[in-house]
């Protein structure tokens, strides 16, 4: 790694390393070393391009069995996927998140585990880990609200602010010498259609930054639901067939929560409406022992006696023949289906069986990282290879930006002015995002903010004064 540091940990300094998470916007992987307690903030899977996961094979820029504790944003795999790793090469120290990330994180380890070990036994490798590992990594697990502090010692203390991003997701706030450093993490897209608003931060010291969208902006939002009925009418009007890959956490929860605004409305037609995505299904019965977590108005429409994940010609299929039978199930008709970057999972044949159709129509409503299908798709190519088949693509396809789970450009400099109302900021750098976005949003904190701000690079090595 590179380095800036002493040779010895000075006492009002911290040490931080992009271990993950620079030069693009998954593998999110920070450590943070004092004099005496040494931590890390995520442990992701990179993703997208076969150069990037292979990274995920490579060994760890530090050794796990030094490191105290690990401290997770959230639970999508780019920021949880190589703690079973991470496990195996000797972390035994404790993992710290919100209750609803843990319970989360554990349906996602077992589910990952599932497809590498059908993965594994195809090619006669042994899986990369088991039930076991997932078992131990859960009895490290511990869980804390959010604003309540972790104290570590007299010097150091941790604290866990609201995100807005899905589910439990959190920035992590680190007082270390009556000083802030905060991690974002990935910032929500505020207001979202069920979580609260991303927390306001406003006496960070340093900050480090996402920046997924950090070189564009979203649709309006209070235009996004009008899209979605537009496209939905329009699909059914030929008698298509709409689908729309999605992520199992968060968006599949806000799609079903806008269908289930427009059937009960009446503003669409009662067409078969499927979530093909047994992964789905479960995250979605976690999300209803959360409601805590939802803003005040889906919390209203809750108490009202509206099941918001519930509605007339919805079905959850979860037996892979049931997802097979979709294929008959006359049109129009609705298909939501994982991954949400068509990178695996039931989509993909859906879409092997559809993209061909010129009265069928994909909905794009999630970041679609570089060099998976669904970026491929989006970026216009007119035939794509699925299961070994070239796929002529004659369907509409559609991008609906307003229902990213990330904030935007302009939201994220927003966030930025925010934070710095007391002028506390002393650097920003700049991380998860691609090149091009990262760069982007430095060059916007430094020119409309007046604000130092970096572009993270990989295995940099800052040392930090507090």
């Amino acid at each position: 790694m590179k380095t800036t540091s002493q040779p010895q940990q000075k006492q009002n300094t911290l040490t931080l390393s992009f271990c993950g998470g620079a030069s693009g916007p998954t593998g999110s992987n920070f450590l943070i070393e004092s004099e005496d307690y040494n931590f890390l903030i995520d442990c992701g899977l990179f993703q997208g391009k076969d150069i990037s996961t292979q990274k995920n094979d490579e060994p760890f820029s530090y050794q796990p069995s030094k490191i105290d504790a690990l401290f997770v944003t959230h639970a999508h795999l780019d920021h949880i996927g190589r703690i079973p790793k991470l496990v195996q090469e000797g972390f035994c120290g404790a993992i710290y998140s919100t209750p609803p990330t843990k319970d989360i994180a554990e349906l996602i380890f077992m589910d990952s585990m599932n497809v590498l070990s059908q993965q594994a036994r195809r090619k006669n490798e042994k899986p990369p880990y088991t039930e076991k590992d997932v078992q131990k990594i859960i009895k490290l697990w511990q869980t804390c609200a959010y604003r309540e502090p972790v104290k570590i010692n007299n010097n150091l203390s941790i604290i866990f602010r609201d995100a807005g991003h899905i589910l439990g997701s959190a920035m992590i706030e680190i007082t270390y010498n009556n000083h802030k450093l905060l991690f974002t993490g990935d910032l929500g897209n505020t207001p979202a259609p069920l979580l609260h608003n991303t927390e306001k931060i406003n006496d960070a010291k340093y900050i480090v930054m996402e920046s997924v969208y950090g070189d564009r902006n979203h649709e309006d939002k209070n235009i996004r639901r009008a899209l979605l009925r537009q496209i939905i009418l329009e699909t059914a009007r030929k008698k298509g067939v709409l689908l729309i890959p999605v992520f199992s956490i968060e968006r599949t929860q806000e799609m079903l929560f806008e269908f289930n605004h427009m059937v009960e409305k009446k503003e669409i037609p009662l067409i078969p409406i499927f979530l093909d995505s047994p992964l789905a299904i479960k995250v979605t019965e976690i999300y209803k022992r959360y409601e805590d977590y939802y803003n005040d108005n889906t919390r209203d429409i809750i108490k009202s006696g509206d099941d918001i994940f519930k509605f007339s010609m919805l079905r959850f299929i979860s037996r892979h023949n049931d997802s097979l039978a979709i294929a008959h199930i006359d049109s129009p008709k609705v298909i939501m289906a994982g991954s949400g970057m068509s990178n695996g999972g039931r989509i993909v044949r859906h879409e092997k069986e559809y993209l061909s159709g010129p009265n069928n129509t994909l909905l794009l409503v999630g970041f679609q990282v570089a060099g998976t299908l669904g970026r491929e798709i989006q970026e216009g190519a007119k035939k794509v290879l699925i299961d070994g088949e070239k796929i002529i693509i004659r369907a509409r396809i559609e991008t609906i930006h307003g229902y990213s789970a990330h904030k935007d450009s302009d939201n994220l400099l927003d966030f930025i002015e925010q934070a710095d109302e007391d002028g506390k900021i002393n650097k920003v750098f700049v991380a998860l995002g691609e090149p091009r976005s990262s760069c982007f949003l430095t060059q916007k904190i430094r020119d409309y903010l007046d604000i130092d701000a970096q572009v993270a690079q990989p295995d940099e090595k800052v040392e930090l004064l507090f």
